[in-house]
């Protein structure tokens, strides 16, 4: 399989990408958890079908240290016993705030609410950032249909 187009290749690609990358690395470095942080961007990716950020995250936890069984059960999380009530709220609104478009009203208040009991109002910005930030990595990977399987942990810096 082929990508529609090069985004590797295309300096007007580079240009965009530059500034998306720029985005989510000031929120990596946020206080937000790393290990948060990725669990986020797989769930979102999973729901978007984004295959070519599914592999890099699934890659980039594991590299950090994630287990294979909380990776393996991040699509099923609700029924899983290996994620912290904190890390339920952020997959709850990562869920939430990927289907935006599935739910009149996005974001509920109940799923609001449960992620402010564990993130500070610093930690919500990083998390709602992420969220939007994977879901625009998606959109783009999707719709070019970004082929997976050949991302090593690292090669984009």
């Amino acid at each position: 399989m082929e990508a529609r187009l090069n985004l590797f290749d295309s300096p007007l690609a580079a240009k965009a990408l530059k500034h998306f990358t720029s985005a989510g690395k000031v929120i990596a470095d946020s206080t937000l958890p790393a290990s948060t942080q990725e669990l986020v961007k797989l769930r979102a990716s999973q729901i978007n079908g984004c295959s070519f950020c599914t592999d890099m995250h699934t890659k980039d936890a594991a590299h950090a240290g994630e287990t294979s069984v909380r990776l393996g059960l991040v699509a099923a999380w609700r029924e899983a016993t290996v994620f912290t009530d904190a890390e339920r709220a952020a997959l709850e609104l990562a869920e939430q705030g990927t289907r935006i478009a599935d739910a009149a009203g996005g974001v509920t208040d109940d799923a609001w609410a449960n992620a402010a009991k564990y993130y500070d109002e610093e930690q919500l910005v990083a998390l709602v950032s992420i969220i939007a930030v994977i879901n625009a990595f998606n959109r783009l990977n999707v719709m070019v249909q970004q082929p997976a399987g050949d991302y090593q942990p690292g090669m984009f810096g």
